[in-house]
């Protein structure tokens, strides 16, 4: 095996204590000194670097049935992180290499080789890989692309629209042709950015009015594709102003994560019968085959400048969960990252 000197004694990660109720509270979380890990036979040591919180994540904090495992009480949780080996013990990886892996919410992490993925920081810088390169940026690439079979021509409603993964959705489809694009946020400062740096073609802050309302005057020719991270009013309002044969692609809906009853759902539905519309969900992981035309078409676009990405970076192991609650009101612009 080789590996590096001067490895710390213990490892700090984040258990999680108890599943939350509604919004999480500090108290559901626990910063846990434990033991150094050992790779084993076939496994790298990895000094994590960064750190990604996401919104789905709050979903594997409940034990309710999803398409992920919960997280176990009482035990480190997981996400995407990427980091340096500091000591190997299998093939194909040696110390100094950089890898994207998912066991982060932890300073190092122990894990089989092949399920890390080899990044290059020379390409790009290691944070991308967490976001614009990595699990967002393919989530925007697959739903719009795939799931909500954008053309040329359409007019593309995005709700978090300011987020890691709709302001991708949104310069995307401008690259692509779309004739219109219309982002919402909660802030004026994200409407401003929608504008002046992403390229949209109209933006609103959702706060300021009722949804429906402001997306009329945004887009009074309707909407042909709405991608959606939001749900509630929002979802409502894209099927009221949904155009012939419009395509509804569900990635996320960050305004009942925290909901401890059922969310109603949309009141205007009879609208997909008129429309001939539809609604589907998707999961980034069933989309794994277009990594490598997403990646080669995308970091072509990153490096020439045309799509421009915002990252919020949070400071240090500690501050780890309230970069996540952070996420979940809204404080990021763009990916939000944790630097260790």
């Amino acid at each position: 095996m080789t590996d590096s000197p001067a490895l710390p004694a213990v490892n700090r990660e984040w258990h999680l204590l108890s599943r939350p109720v509604g919004r999480p509270e500090p108290g559901d979380f626990a910063l846990v000194e434990a033991e150094m890990p050992v790779p084993g036979e076939g496994q790298v040591l990895v000094r994590n670097r960064y750190l990604s919180v996401d919104p789905y994540m709050r979903g594997r904090m409940s034990a309710a049935r999803s398409y992920a495992a919960p997280f176990t009480l009482g035990e480190v949780m997981q996400g995407g992180a990427v980091g340096e080996v500091v000591a190997s013990n299998a093939e194909g990886l040696a110390v100094g290499d950089h890898v994207l892996h998912f066991l982060g919410w932890r300073e190092y992490a122990a894990l089989d080789a092949r399920g890390a993925v080899r990044v290059d920081p020379g390409a790009a810088p290691l944070p991308a890989y967490l976001g614009v390169l990595g699990m967002p940026g393919l989530t925007a690439y697959a739903g719009l692309l795939r799931t909500a079979s954008f053309r040329e021509g359409d007019a593309v409603f995005v709700s978090g629209a300011a987020g890691a993964v709709g302001s991708q959705v949104g310069q995307l489809a401008r690259l692509k042709g779309a004739s219109w694009v219309i982002g919402s946020a909660g802030t004026d400062e994200k409407v401003r950015l929608l504008l002046d740096e992403y390229g949209f073609n109209a933006a609103f802050n959702y706060k300021r009015a009722p949804v429906a309302e402001q997306l009329r005057e945004a887009a009074p020719d309707g909407v042909d594709v709405y991608f959606d991270n939001v749900g509630g009013e929002h979802l409502e309002a894209a099927i009221g102003s949904l155009n012939r044969d419009g395509r509804i692609a569900v990635c996320g809906m960050i305004s009942v994560y925290n909901d401890t009853e059922p969310a109603p759902g949309p009141r205007n539905l009879v609208r997909l019968i008129q429309t001939r519309g539809r609604i589907q969900g998707f999961l980034v992981g069933d989309h794994e085959d277009l990594r490598p035309e997403f990646v080669a078409e995308v970091g072509r676009w990153v490096r020439s400048g045309e799509l421009k990405y915002r990252e919020t970076v949070v400071e240090g192991i500690g501050n780890t969960l309230e970069a996540f609650l952070g996420l979940l009101r809204g404080d990021n612009t763009g990916k939000m990252i944790v630097a260790l």
